[in-house]
């Protein structure tokens, strides 16, 4: 008896020593990679887009006033301007960022703090994985936590999953110890998980651009410390990581895949649906000048493979809540309108009035049945359509183009169906509310022509 009381005091003495030293000790942790050991930094396409964002700054900044005239009417707008950008400002770094990103703060990680430590151990412990501290641009440490499947015996489509690595960026509550990084380990992938800054380990506060920096030497340390090249790299962004996600696939294009799971378009219609209607002017200058996630500009300029979940029963990325039910309204969830600005600019023809009606119609199903309804209604014919892309594609000579300008020599009606057959490949409905991690077998690779 005595031996078990003392087993248990012992368990409590060790989880309580881990639970106070998760923080302290990473703190002490030396560096593993820095942004500027990638060798060459001037040719990593982060440090170029940070380069040409200066670059324009400058240009700016050095453009010729024109006339003094000119010159007094600029300097009296930015001075009647002032007080309001600076309203902005103080909203941004107070009540903005605590909103859109709650995992920041204090008492939100000390709540999660027992969790954290039981991911982290079962992760380090059960999946074997490394934990590493990486140094971004700015300076901010980031926390990271990689799980190799590489070496994993077993089927050759197992072994094939080890080969890739799956890139996890977190939602706004979101932490790599007990966030979406389980879903694609739990698949077979190997996996790289890491917190945004100012979360549990990860130093700073967590802003759009410190976001960048941060998935940018994340991506940095997987190709030049990790080993892996940049076609097995597949981004997963869920929720706010769809952010993260879509800067990184526009800034290194040549990535594997890019997997979008209960994102968005665009921030600023979910802002609004939580604040007063009196802050319009303020929520919309607050979100354009320091929370423009700006996620389907990014999305269209990556030219890879893209796959996007629509979580038929999320409450958070729709904007109307349904009158028959008091559940969220799926025809406003902002998945939609990512969908169709992405097939808008991929297949400009297609996405006509008559193809746009068409998706516009099928993004109302919310399960399988209704979607192959609309699909019979319209003919939708999958050997035409796949040859009609093949045919377009072999005209290239293989090549992924984007805009492509396929459909335009065909009929009204087989632009409808291939829109709809388009719209079936890029997205996938899941049965699940938004903060539900997604289960590993309905974890994915993106279609592929």
């Amino acid at each position: 008896m005595c031996i078990i009381c003392f087993t248990k005091a012992l368990g409590h003495v060790f989880k309580t020593y881990l639970t106070a030293n998760y923080n302290f000790e990473f703190r002490s942790w030396p560096v593993d990679f820095r942004w500027d050991e990638a060798g060459g930094t001037e040719s990593s396409p982060g440090h170029q887009a940070a380069t040409q964002t200066t670059a324009r700054e400058g240009l700016l900044r050095s453009a010729p006033h024109g006339r003094p005239r000119t010159a007094q009417c600029n300097y009296l707008r930015k001075m009647k301007q002032l007080p309001g950008q600076l309203v902005c400002y103080m909203v941004a770094h107070s009540l903005g960022r605590w909103l859109l990103y709650p995992g920041s703060l204090y008492f939100m990680q000390k709540a999660l703090l027992p969790l954290l430590v039981k991911g982290q151990a079962r992760l380090l412990e059960e999946f074997h994985g490394k934990r590493a501290k990486l140094v971004a641009r700015d300076g901010n440490e980031i926390d990271t936590m990689f799980v190799d499947r590489r070496k994993s015996s077993g089927m050759e489509e197992e072994e094939q999953r080890g080969k890739q690595l799956v890139i996890c960026c977190e939602g706004n509550v979101g932490f790599y110890e007990v966030g979406c990084l389980s879903t694609p380990l739990e698949a077979g992938y190997s996996a790289l998980g890491w917190n945004h800054p100012g979360y549990a380990g990860s130093t700073g506060l967590p802003f759009p651009q410190n976001d960048a920096n941060a998935v940018d030497v994340v991506i940095q340390y997987a190709i030049c410390r990790l080993g892996f090249r940049v076609q097995d790299l597949i981004l997963y962004g869920w929720s706010l990581g769809g952010y993260t996600a879509t800067w990184a696939a526009k800034t290194y294009p040549e990535l594997g895949a890019l997997v979008l799971d209960a994102t968005f378009d665009d921030l600023l219609p979910l802002a609004l649906k939580v604040m007063p209607k009196s802050w319009h002017k303020l929520v919309v200058r607050t979100v354009r000048q320091h929370f423009n996630l700006n996620v389907a500009e990014q999305l269209c300029s990556y030219p890879g493979p893209v796959l996007l979940i629509r979580r038929t029963e999320d409450e958070v990325t729709t904007t109307r809540i349904s009158a028959a039910d008091q559940l969220a309204d799926i025809r406003s969830n902002r998945g939609n309108e990512l969908l169709l600005q992405l097939l808008k600019y991929r297949y400009p023809e297609v996405m006509s009035w008559e193809g746009e009606a068409a998706v516009r119609h099928w993004l109302r199903a919310s399960n399988p049945r209704q979607e192959e309804a609309v699909c019979r209604r319209f003919g939708v014919d999958d050997d035409w359509c796949i040859s009609k892309l093949r045919g377009y594609k072999s005209c290239l000579g293989g090549e992924d183009s984007f805009p492509c300008r396929v459909g335009k020599d065909v009929t009204p009606r087989r632009r409808q169906q291939l829109a709809l057959f388009l719209a079936r490949k890029h997205m996938k409905n899941v049965e699940a509310t938004h903060w539900s991690l997604l289960l590993p077998n309905e974890f994915q690779m993106p279609w592929k022509l």
